[in-house]
């Protein structure tokens, strides 16, 4: 029998009083604690993100609502979650940008669009549909509009980056096309105390022979900090204008992949570096793109002719161009598309992915779940988390991480689904609880 998750904080009250009670209760009558007790694995928050449909069913636009349980609980098929009937509105026109804090107990979200659009807010955590806001509200509209791309930085939870890039064709006086201006913005947002920390805008200049091409930065996201804590890097997709015509061309040459590096926490010092191993974008799309794992920062490529790779850069803040790994070769499959991707701390990471043989569901290209090995530089597509041609990961966000386990969500576009933990040491899936759907919409990760 299958049973709905309720009231956690009544639970978890009960619980607490229990406890002390027990060890008050031992404490009074002297009775001799166990010289090694059996470590007790505490539960965190999951909470499961829902994407509800608009116009066209698995477009997310309708909204986003959020719904939380403890581990437990999540890795339980016994558990019924039922987000789109009794979630949480997460505010944002359309798919709200979540993060969670490292220990699941905060969602910080910035709004998406329309008249909230840049408003960022925060809440505590308290079990089921029950997230109760914190802190004051601040608008990153006015540095980088209402449509933000944001990501919260692995400082400890203390601070976030948002980014925007504008794009300006340029002209000599007998109206020839020279080049493409491309200017970025960056703000850093302190997530504890909600106010702004730092504003730059920067124009952002490629090679001189790549711009006589027409070759210009035309989107930006996922800024990353590096080990060091002195360098923020910021993923980049190219675009291309004719420069005979000045048009848009959509047929050109995929140059080496592509970072913008500045100066952290000053935002200065912009400069570009290009790697000889990946071609193709390195901005991602809703979920984090890069990560820094043992030193270095491991960044997921996207519409690499070749297939996506994972790249690598170093301390010294170039591209190791020695460090190949393509997830063609990897899975033996072709034109592989790294969607989201999230590593534990032990090297090892989740990735979402479709590929050219995946087969075209109700809202795109079906998607997969693979275990990879960064250090091994392997993969293998998690055979154990069922699919279906409706499966669409292309909007996919949330990654828990919890030690060496990492909680992902299952269910194709208007179907239940369910959460599955992987243990990345093993490979071992656990089949947690259902998740509970409504026609044209899906799950877009966990928190």
């Amino acid at each position: 029998m299958k049973r709905t998750y309720l009231n956690f904080k009544t639970l978890a009250t009960i619980a607490l009083t229990a406890g002390l009670m027990t060890a008050c209760s031992s404490d009074d009558i002297g009775g001799n604690p166990d010289p090694d007790p059996d470590p007790i694995e505490e539960a965190r928050w999951i909470t499961v993100a829902a994407a509800k449909m608009g116009d066209i069913p698995g477009d997310g636009n309708g909204g986003t609502l959020i719904y939380s349980v403890t581990s437990n609980d999540a890795k339980d098929p016994t558990v019924s979650i039922a987000p789109f009937e009794n979630g949480f509105i997460a505010p944002s026109n359309r798919t709200a940008r979540l993060q969670s804090s490292e220990d699941g107990n905060i969602i910080f979200n910035i709004s998406y669009g329309g008249d909230t659009g840049g408003n960022y807010t925060k809440y505590t955590v308290e079990g089921g549909q029950t997230f109760t806001a914190s802190g004051s509200d601040v608008s990153i509209a006015p540095y980088v509009g209402t449509a933000p791309r944001w990501i919260k930085l692995f400082d400890g939870d203390q601070t976030g980056a948002a980014v925007y890039v504008n794009t300006e064709n340029e002209f000599d006086d007998s109206d020839d096309y020279k080049r493409t201006e491309a200017t970025i913005g960056v703000v850093t947002l302190d997530l504890v105390n909600s106010s702004i920390k730092e504003f730059q805008e920067h124009s952002v200049p490629l090679s001189a022979e790549e711009e006589a091409n027409g070759y210009y930065i035309s989107r930006i996201d996922m800024p990353t900090l590096n080990a060091a804590g002195d360098k923020l890097y910021i993923g980049a997709r190219l675009s291309k204008v004719d420069p005979a015509t000045a048009e848009s061309d959509s047929d050109y040459e995929i140059l080496g992949s592509k970072t913008i590096v500045l100066d952290y926490p000053s935002l200065l010092n912009p400069s570009v570096i290009t790697s000889t191993v990946g071609h193709g974008n390195t901005n991602g799309y809703r979920s984090i793109n890069s990560f820094e794992y043992n030193g270095s920062v491991y960044q997921a490529n996207q519409s690499d002719p070749a297939g996506s790779h994972i790249l690598k850069i170093d301390a010294d803040n170039e591209y190791d161009d020695s460090y190949e790994f393509n997830l063609d070769d990897a899975l033996g499959i072709e034109g592989a598309y790294i969607l989201a991707w999230r590593p534990a701390a032990n090297g090892k990471a989740v990735l979402a992915y479709r590929h050219n043989g995946s087969a075209e569901g109700v809202a795109g290209a079906q998607g997969f779940f693979a275990l990879v090995d960064l250090n091994a530089k392997t993969a293998v597509k998690i055979d154990a988390i069922p699919y279906d041609p409706d499966f669409y990961l292309f909007q996919y966000q949330g990654f828990v991480i919890d030690g060496t386990e990492i909680y992902v969500t299952q269910g194709a576009v208007g179907q239940n689904g369910n959460i599955y933990v992987v243990e990345t040491e093993t490979g071992e899936v656990t089949k947690g609880a259902e998740l509970i759907n409504v026609a044209g919409s899906h799950f877009i990760g966990a928190f």
